[in-house]
């Protein structure tokens, strides 16, 4: 292990590191239920996709082009948000991911807020559909 991985893991919490290298969320789904994507400032590229069950998330799935950071924020996201009801899902917020992940540096906040953007959009995109039965039925 190199000087600047032994200075990474002991700058971060044992939930950011788990968050940061966690790719078991990483799939692209055809025809989700909801779908969302951001592009932050910075480059950074998160997509969210959902599968929902009556109202439960059943699983939250994300493609991430885009730092560390940016990968735990993500996966934060989808850890918090998966299993819960659409309703409970609206209440994820960028400090809530933060706070999950307890060494997000202020630097970076900005990933949370790009991660959980994405989320919300994709929840959106599942009101949208689940009002438009038939527009589910078009891939993207």
């Amino acid at each position: 292990m190199d000087h600047h991985e032994q200075n990474f893991l002991e700058h971060h919490s044992d939930e950011f590191i788990e968050m940061a290298y966690s790719y078991e969320r990483l799939e692209r789904v055809e025809n989700p239920d909801g779908y969302g994507k951001r592009v932050g400032d910075c480059g950074d590229t998160v997509e969210i996709f959902l599968t929902i069950d009556g109202e439960i998330l059943k699983h939250v799935s994300i493609q991430i082009d885009g730092c560390l950071n940016t990968v735990a924020c993500a996966n934060t996201v989808a850890t918090m948000t998966e299993g819960k009801t659409v309703e409970e899902a609206w209440e994820v917020t960028p400090e809530k991911v933060a706070a999950y992940l307890k060494t997000l540096e202020e630097d970076h906040f900005h990933c949370a807020e790009l991660s959980v953007g994405a989320f919300f959009l994709a929840l959106n995109d599942h009101r949208q559909k689940t009002r438009n039965g038939w527009k589910k039925t078009y891939s993207r």
